[in-house]
């Protein structure tokens, strides 16, 4: 034994004691666990390699965390007696002074001697008793095994041995301890690096280059990496910082299978067969300070549905038998739980596919079989037993087959779990992605487009022209003049309602406490600090002269003898003035009430206190006045640059990191640009789908992340009547893109074929016509839907990639768009299911329609061709957002979409003071709702209204009025024709004036008086 070792006595007496305490208690309770007997033996042979411990082997490393070849444990009750080599118990020794008394009998040379040692241990079991433990299945050997056999032999007649192997499983072996399951839980982590960062890596690298791997190969290189130590330094942030490469050893495997051919046992070796495409099965298992861990994977490459949708049905089942696992639970119940799922699930068939052993105890022991989960393992699971948990399905028919080799196919999941109390256990193993997200692997292209079904052939001659695009009236004004009376009877009826109900949730959702008291938030008070120390000041300062202090933002001030600091944010201005031979500098302080409108909201501690309101400094040297002036303007723009920036990225958020696909090809796009360009130029890349968010990647290698969780509404508009196809990205909160915050992400294609030259194709040259140009036209319309089904199902695909944050794909309704200014330039706009927007265009428009209180039609009358709309947001510090100059013909159909999507709508004929209207508002909602709330609004169209009515009644005449107009109108109709031509050319005269013509003649008329005329000028031109 090397000098090197020490025992940890404190852990020895620890563990003995704990055994020896369970020992007595099961005595006391009836001998249920140890049978009743007075000893037991556990017998070491000689030293053999093996992967996997026996119980005398787990023995030996739990109580002196080493393996002691020919020696004897001989324990009972009170005592242990050990019997081994003389260099062993030089190690030993330290052991003895514990709670439990230990006899060490060290071996000799002298043949004699050695068998009296053996007479005193068989005298030991005697007077302990006629019943005595061993370990029936473990095997010892070498000479000094064979020894202590034949001894025991002569007095096995007058004993009885019995079985103590399912005893020392229980009461010592199962239940870890704190530095038991710390090694264990470093055995896994380790396992699983491997698993997730070697073999996936490499598996994925052969499948992908199509390389022929033989499974034994591929097992060789897993194995070798045990003695990377580089590889452990790469993963050194899953395992501990004391961990110890040397000390780790397999125990399973490494196994690969594949091709047909499974073997889900624990003794399963590779093949020379080479690495198949379809179910791949992986398991490994290792060994650190002696305590194991087991993970194994089944890997799908291009999986049908079946396989699919069966790996999680075993997914459910294994998160069952996981979950199912608690303290006090029967272990034959995990194995029924599992069993239970398979039977209520669509696929009660699989059941008889499912292994007869789910799993069983791991430790010390590669498997613990005491602790096997099977339908008769009657034993109660305690907390802080481990447990490695493996279902699977056998040998289950593809009826789908990819190939010969995949007619059957196995699945195999295990992982290592520790049992908690009152709660899930804690899976060591969890690092290993068993998901099918994580499992599932695609090399294959996309599947084939399906082939479009055979139409009747047209006659190209026949040109193909919209229905939509032919009109059935001739003039524009005829087409929005007619107005379905029933539909806005019915939009009238419908928005009564809605305002109703829009008033009784504003009285319900604000109380008379709401509000900001003065329509905005108010601002709080702000404290600058310039110096904490005195030894901080410039050492300028002691010439007390004025010293501005660039790196605190200060303005050092000698007034009475002594520098007084001053925070730039407290200066207003500086300005310097001459007088005389006299420069003066004067600096402006901000006070309260200093200010007149909209910038008078500093805020103020104290506004009551007494405020220094400005100083002035008097010099003879002006050069140095104006450059003191010139500081303080500059520091204090830089502050408010400062202040503007801080306030402009308070929204920006920090993302979290993207999780990379690392087990196969990620779905990406290419030949894409992005808006808002990255440093402003137009570049273009690919756009990749990973676990967690969006990639993009321009040429330059520059990098644009964009998470699920951050997005608020995907959208993809396709090519119809647009030059792009795109996919738009609208997120919860601002990312930066360069030095630029943005909110939403654009990726887009141009769908016209700029490389397409006209002039120069080749079949320019032989064909001409119509007949080309409508060839033309076919395949630019073919290349657009392709381009359009390329990038909704890469959208699609994007919507599946983040299923969990409930979000999907959004398009425009085209056909409900209309044109107007949401910005300052026209633009088209287009509804979708949850939002209005504008994304052809930068700046885009996305407008959310569930954050949309109601909407205003402002300058809605007669007369005019375009009216504005107003969209005001249930947060009411929100400001409005306006889409004004939208034509009238419009106007009927916005009035629809409002109506149809329960959004409450008023129109009036002139634009309202919308800043105003939301101070009124936030500043006691829920007044404004007592007072009626949005029915001003409708107040304002309904008055006008009236006021119309009046003015027509104004004008209305009784019978007998109209008859003495008709006699008055008879008896003055000589006059009529006179008067009215006289009344029609003084209209004229005063509303129309000279034509051109006549303003010409007078000009000319002029320029002849003036001596100058056409043919002067003509000639003078001339010469």
């Amino acid at each position: 034994m090397a000098d090197e070792v020490k025992i940890d006595s404190q852990t020895f007496h620890t563990r003995l004691s704990s055994l020896t305490q369970a020992w007595k208690t099961d005595r006391r309770s009836g001998d249920a666990l140890f049978a009743g007997v007075g000893s037991f033996v556990v017998l070491m042979g000689k030293n053999e390699e093996a992967t996997s411990y026996h119980k005398s082997n787990a023995m030996h490393y739990w109580l002196l965390g080493y393996e002691f070849p020919a020696t004897l444990m001989l324990f009972t009750p009170d005592s242990l007696w050990v019997v081994t080599t003389t260099k062993k118990a030089k190690h030993l020794e330290p052991l003895k002074g514990g709670k439990t008394p230990i006899e060490i009998l060290s071996r000799g040379k002298d043949p004699e001697q050695n068998a009296k040692q053996f007479e005193r241990c068989l005298d030991v079991i005697k007077s302990a008793g006629k019943k005595v433990g061993v370990l029936a299945k473990d095997t010892a050997s070498g000479p000094f095994a064979e020894e202590w056999k034949k001894a025991f032999g002569d007095v096995s007649k007058d004993v009885e041995e019995l079985d103590i192997t399912p005893a020392l499983s229980i009461a010592a072996l199962a239940v870890k301890d704190e530095v038991e399951l710390r090694n264990m839980r470093d055995s896994a982590r380790a396992s699983t690096g491997i698993m997730t960062e070697f073999f996936v890596e490499e598996m994925s690298e052969v499948l992908d280059e199509e390389k022929k791997v033989t499974h034994k190969q591929l097992t060789d290189k897993i194995d070798r990496k045990l003695d990377d130590p580089k590889f452990f330094q790469g993963l050194k942030s899953k395992l501990a910082a004391d961990f110890d490469i040397q000390q780790l050893d397999w125990i399973y495997g490494p196994v690969v299978q594949s091709g047909g051919n499974y073997d889900l046992k624990l003794t399963a070796q590779s093949d020379e067969n080479n690495l198949h495409a379809g179910t791949i099965i992986a398991g490994l298992g290792l060994r650190y300070k002696s305590y194991s861990s087991m993970l194994a994977r089944t890997y799908l490459v291009d999986p049908n549905d079946t396989q699919e949708s069966n790996y999680k049905l075993l997914l459910s089942v294994h998160d069952a038998v996981i979950k199912e696992a608690r303290e006090g639970v029967a272990i034959k119940d995990l194995y029924n739980k599992a069993i239970a799922v398979i039977k209520s699930s669509k696929k009660p068939e699989l059941e008889k596919h499912f292994v007869k052993t789910a799993g069983g105890g791991i430790g010390l022991e590669t498997r613990d079989a005491i602790l096997a989960i099977n339908t008769k393992n009657t034993r109660v699971l305690k907390d802080g037993m481990t447990l490695y948990i493996s279902t699977g399905f056998t040998d289950i028919e593809n009826r789908q087959p990819q190939d010969k080799k995949s007619k059957t196919y196995s699945l195999l999941i295990t992982d290592t779990i520790r049992i908690r109390r009152d709660q899930d256990p804690a899976v060591f193993t969890s690092g290993a992605a068993s998901d099918t997200g994580s499992v599932c692997f695609f090399f294959k292209d996309e599947e084939e487009e399906a082939q479009p079904k055979k139409q009747n052939k047209k006659d190209p001659k026949v040109g193909a022209v919209a229905a939509s695009n032919i009109t059935k009236t001739k003039l524009r004004a005829e087409r929005t003049t007619q107005i379905d009376e029933g539909a806005e009877a019915r939009r009238r009826e419908h928005q009564k309602e809605l305002a109703q109900k829009k008033q009784q949730e504003g009285l319900g959702t604000y109380t008379e406490a709401a509000g900001d008291g003065e329509g905005v938030a108010q601002k709080k008070f702000k404290k600058f600090e310039s110096y904490k120390r005195d030894n901080q000041f410039p050492s300028k300062v002691k010439d007390l002269a004025i010293v501005v202090d660039e790196k605190a933002s200060t303005i050092v001030l000698p007034i009475m003898g002594r520098p007084v600091p001053f925070h730039i944010q407290t200066v207003k201005n500086a300005s310097k003035s001459d007088e005389g031979e006299f420069a003066f500098l004067r600096i402006n302080f901000l006070s309260p009430g200093q200010g007149v409108g909209r910038k008078d909201d500093q805020p103020f501690e104290d506004p009551t206190a007494q405020f220094v309101r400005s100083l002035t400094f008097r010099s003879r040297d002006a050069e140095r006045m104006e450059i003191i002036a010139e500081q303080i303007t500059n520091l204090r723009k830089n502050a408010v640059r400062r202040e503007q920036e801080k306030k402009e990225l308070e929204d920006v958020v920090e993302q979290d990191k993207l999780v990379e696909v690392r087990n196969r090809k990620p779905a990406r796009l290419d030949n894409i640009f992005v808006r808002p360009a990255m440093d402003g130029k137009r570049i273009s890349g690919e756009v990749e789908i990973h676990q967690n968010g969006l990639r993009y990647i321009d040429h330059r290698g520059s990098k644009i992340d964009v998470l699920f969780s951050n997005v608020k509404h995907l959208f993809f508009q396709p090519s119809t009547h647009e030059l792009i196809v795109i996919i738009h990205v609208h997120l919860k909160n601002p990312i930066m893109i360069g030095k630029k915050k943005a909110k939403d992400v654009q990726f887009y294609r141009e769908a016209t074929d700029m490389q397409f030259d006209e002039t120069g194709n080749r079949k320019r040259k032989h064909r001409y016509g119509d007949e080309e140009e409508f060839e033309q036209e076919q395949e630019e319309r073919r290349r657009r839907a392709q381009l359009d089904k390329i990038f909704k199902n890469f959208a699609e695909n994007i919507q599946q990639a983040a299923r969990d944050e409930g979000w999907g794909v959004d398009i425009p309704f085209r056909e409900l768009g209309f044109n107007g200014v949401p910005n300052r330039s026209n633009v088209f706009m287009q509804p979708t299911a949850d939002c209005l927007v504008q994304l052809t265009e930068p700046p885009f428009t996305v407008l959310t329609l569930d954050e949309i209180e109601v909407a205003h039609l402002e300058r809605v009358q007669f007369g005019l061709k375009n009216f504005d709309m107003v969209f005001v947001f249930k947060d009411f510090h929100r400001p409005p957002v306006h889409i004004n100059t939208i034509p009238v013909e419009s106007l009927e159909p916005v009035k629809e979409w409002l109506d149809s999507i329960n959004i409450a709508y008023s129109e009036g004929p002139l634009n309202l003071n919308w800043s105003t209207i939301m101070k009124t508002i936030t500043a006691d909602p829920h007044q404004f709702f007592k007072d009626g709330g949005w029915s001003f609004l409708a107040a304002e169209s309904d008055d006008e209204g009236e006021d119309e009515e009046e003015e027509e009644s104004a004008f209305e005449m009784s019978d007998s009025d109209l008859a003495v107009s008709d006699e008055s109108s008879e008896d003055e109709s000589d006059f009529d024709d006179d008067a009215s031509a006289d009344e029609g050319s003084a209209s004229d005269e005063e509303s129309g004036g000279e034509d051109w013509d006549e303003l010409e003649k007078k000009a000319k008329k002029k320029d002849r008086e003036g001596g100058l005329d056409d043919e002067d000028t003509g000639r003078k031109r001339k010469r």
